[in-house]
């Protein structure tokens, strides 16, 4: 990976809709050259997918609220229980198994705070949870999908 791949990720992190021959522009490059390391970066699984960026105010899923959740179970069919469990709750939007006192933090969207009780509800019927702590947002400060590149190693 060197300085063109580097500048190619960086716009299409920013901007995933432009085209091959706008980027080559913008990086100095040809177009087909271009293509040909895009191509290489998705066979290389470093472009994992391209999506669309959704407005949640527009949606009605503008409260995002941070559950941490405990539990005492640690045993592989309880793991795979809890984490079928999760991926069926379409306002968890991320789900991640932490260290220190809390097990799992989850993001979870919804419209309003009936909606996340609703969710909530959900979570606790799980076997095993015993504690779901949460925490509402109150402003965004910071929200980006774009990943920093300056740690990806880049030769010559």
């Amino acid at each position: 990976m060197d300085k063109f791949d580097r500048a190619i990720l960086d716009i299409l992190q920013t901007d995933c809709t432009r085209s091959v021959a706008d980027i080559a522009e913008r990086i100095g490059l040809g177009s087909t050259a271009c293509w040909r390391r895009i191509q290489k970066l998705e066979e290389a699984g470093i472009i994992d997918r391209r999506v669309a960026l959704l407005n949640p105010q527009r949606l009605n899923v503008s409260v995002s609220v941070f559950a941490a959740i405990r539990t005492n179970q640690h045993n592989a069919a309880w793991l795979e229980q809890f984490h079928a469990a999760v991926g069926e709750l379409p306002e968890v939007v991320e789900c991640y198994r932490m260290a220190g006192d809390t097990d799992y933090m989850l993001r979870i969207v919804v419209a309003d705070i009936a909606g996340y009780d609703a969710v909530y509800k959900q979570l606790i019927s799980i076997p095993g949870i015993s504690d779901v702590s949460s925490s509402f947002a109150m402003e965004q400060i910071k929200f980006t999908t774009g990943l920093p590149l300056q740690y990806a190693s880049f030769g010559g």
